[in-house]
């Protein structure tokens, strides 16, 4: 896997938030493969309603009142559904009623769990889309008809109130219910990496969990903070539009594959980060800023928080000199003596490897040594 030419990965030096509770693990691995380093919190957990006599209820009336129409939307939750009525002893009462019935499956998986459970799907969309079954069944009308629809987690938005705005009856069979996670350290930590702009990115695989990292923030009175900052620095990346959808409405704007998939979503960030990154023309130099390190002509020199704010202050006005006052105050936690930012420039230059990328400017501050010929073709602003 190692290509001399370039041994880090697209997203080495780069640091990416993962909400996902489920597949988490997957996603993590996709991306410490590719180089990025990750803070994992998941935004919420998914609890299986086995003992919840809400989807008793609803099984036990679609036995009893057979619908026309069962929608599967997930794999999991359509195994979930008829493992739980095997648990209440309805197992094959279940069956036989879905055997009568026009069953809809959203996508291939659900395909598969359909079959596993011996029976068949009448259609399946080719897209995995919602909005492709959603169109099928209002173009066929469903005036009258009684329609199970089959959630995970949240209901999608607008699918049930359209089939009801169309007449038809629809039964909510919840077999997973989302929670705020147990523990809510882990959340709060990605939460404040975001504020502190120390993630590139933060990825989201479902809306509810997109709703419980704005709706944690809210709580705690950081939500406009935040909704700035993963429109301005931080990038928010999101599976799909679905997911999407509860970023855009708060006025997020988001990036999102054209497949929506882990591995699709990884490859995206690969392009979408370094994309983002500043380049600089600097004593003869290649220097490319990323999160936590410096591209120095492609060799990957990971760099200190602290140096890091000082390489991103110096960044901002390429070639001019920045006073170590102003270097002070871009420190974080900085305190009031000029002495830390010798310091933490010593680190830095140590880090970079390269010292003379950046000149001591005697009794002004410190100045990036641009290179002002190739500056004026490669640089036009941040």
């Amino acid at each position: 896997m190692h290509d001399h030419g370039q041994p880090h990965g697209p997203l080495a030096g780069f640091t990416v938030g993962v909400t996902a509770a489920r597949r988490a693990d997957e996603l993590g691995a996709l991306l410490q493969r590719r180089g990025a380093a990750v803070v994992h919190a998941p935004a919420l957990r998914i609890v299986p309603l086995a003992d919840d006599a809400e989807l008793l209820a609803a099984t036990k009336e679609l036995i009893g009142h057979a619908p026309d129409i069962v929608v599967a939307t997930t794999a999991i939750g359509f195994r979930g559904w008829v493992e739980a009525a095997d648990g209440w002893g309805i197992g094959e009462q279940l069956l036989d009623r879905l055997r009568g019935v026009e069953l809809l499956a959203r996508g291939p998986k659900v395909k598969g769990a359909i079959r596993a459970a011996g029976l068949t799907e009448e259609w399946s969309p080719a897209s995995e889309s919602m909005a492709e079954v959603l169109d099928r069944l209002l173009e066929q009308g469903v005036a009258g008809l009684r329609i199970a629809l089959q959630l995970h987690g949240e209901p999608l938005p607008g699918f049930v109130e359209s089939l009801r705005a169309a007449g038809g009856d629809v039964v909510l069979v919840p077999v997973y219910r989302w929670m705020a996670p147990e523990d809510l350290g882990p959340l709060d930590r990605l939460l404040d990496a975001t504020l502190a702009r120390a993630l590139d990115a933060v990825t989201f695989t479902s809306a509810p969990a997109a709703v419980s990292l704005l709706s944690r923030a809210e709580s705690r009175g950081v939500l406009p903070e935040l909704l700035r900052t993963l429109d301005h620095d931080v990038l928010a990346a999101c599976v799909g539009p679905v997911t999407a959808l509860p970023l855009q409405a708060a006025g997020v704007n988001t990036v999102q594959p054209e497949r929506f998939r882990l591995g699709p979503l990884v490859q995206l960030l690969g392009t979408e980060l370094p994309a983002r990154a500043r380049v600089l023309p600097v004593s003869g130099h290649r220097v490319e800023i990323r999160g936590h390190a410096v591209l120095v002509d492609e060799e990957l020199r990971p760099v200190p928080p602290a140096g890091m704010a000082l390489m991103r202050a110096l960044s901002d006005r390429p070639g001019w000199v920045v006073s170590r006052a102003d270097l002070l105050r871009a420190l974080p936690g900085s305190g009031k003596d000029e002495h830390a930012v010798e310091t933490a420039m010593a680190r830095l230059r140590t880090a970079l490897g390269t010292p003379k990328l950046i000149q001591t400017v005697v009794k002004r501050g410190y100045r990036l040594a641009l290179d002002p010929a190739a500056a004026a073709t490669k640089y036009d602003g941040p």
